[in-house]
């Protein structure tokens, strides 16, 4: 019986990280299609109805010094992980203190060439928590003004998140210049690209403010006004 249990856990687990991997593999799928023929796509370009399914992990870095970016917005998971309102917060505040100095060479690298950045992560077991695994993913985006200091975030972590703040150690890391990449091929952007005569302009992020005291601002679809 016993034997039969840890199979079934072990199927669930092996399950899970295959949806994981899927969901981070469309998530820059979309970030590829926005590109439209650039090589990063424009911070108003995100729609998030494109990256609905992992909306809650997803947050819109600004870079506010060479190695140094701070959530403009996110998504509940990421507050939930530090135990309370991440906007605002530098993306190192995730990472244990002595490792934030590699987190921020990851980071000019991210910016400046530009790059995506895929980061394997784990906080350690501790009172009230056990460890926990994760993946942080950045793709660099342009602002309005058209450098690239912005960038699409998505941090997923398999587990119960137990005793906060999480702080994670970086396990591995992999980073690819946006250059090196070839144009999402026709499939790729069909398939998560508006349709064909979408007409509806892209929906902004915004935050929720609490509703009570206790909860937290969240990221959200945003309908535009309509006209009478």
């Amino acid at each position: 019986m016993q034997d039969e249990i840890d199979h079934s856990n072990a199927s669930l687990m092996h399950s899970g990280t295959r949806a994981k991997e899927k969901s981070l593999a469309d998530f820059v799928a979309y970030w590829a299609s926005m590109r439209k023929g650039h090589d990063v796509p424009r911070r108003t370009d995100i729609d998030p109805r494109g990256i609905e399914a992992l909306l809650e992990n997803a947050f819109i870095a600004e870079k506010i010094a060479p190695g140094l970016a701070r959530m403009r917005i996110a998504g509940t998971h990421l507050s939930d992980l530090m135990g309370m309102e991440v906007r605002g917060m530098p993306i190192s505040a995730f990472i244990a203190p002595d490792q934030r100095d590699q987190l921020a060479e990851l980071l000019v690298e991210v910016f400046d060439r530009p790059a995506i950045l895929k980061i394997n992560v784990e906080s350690p077991a501790g009172v009230g928590r056990r460890a926990l695994k994760g993946t942080l993913l950045l793709l660099p985006l342009r602002s309005d003004l058209g450098d690239t200091s912005r960038a699409l975030g998505c941090f997923v972590t398999d587990g119960l998140i137990g005793r906060t703040p999480r702080r994670f150690n970086i396990v591995s890391h992999s980073i690819e210049a946006v250059s090196s990449r070839r144009k999402t091929s026709k499939a790729a952007v069909t398939k998560k690209a508006p349709e064909p005569g979408f007409a509806e302009p892209a929906l902004p992020f915004e935050t929720t403010p609490p509703q009570h005291p206790s909860e937290r601002p969240y990221l959200r679809l945003v309908p535009q006004d309509q006209d009478d």
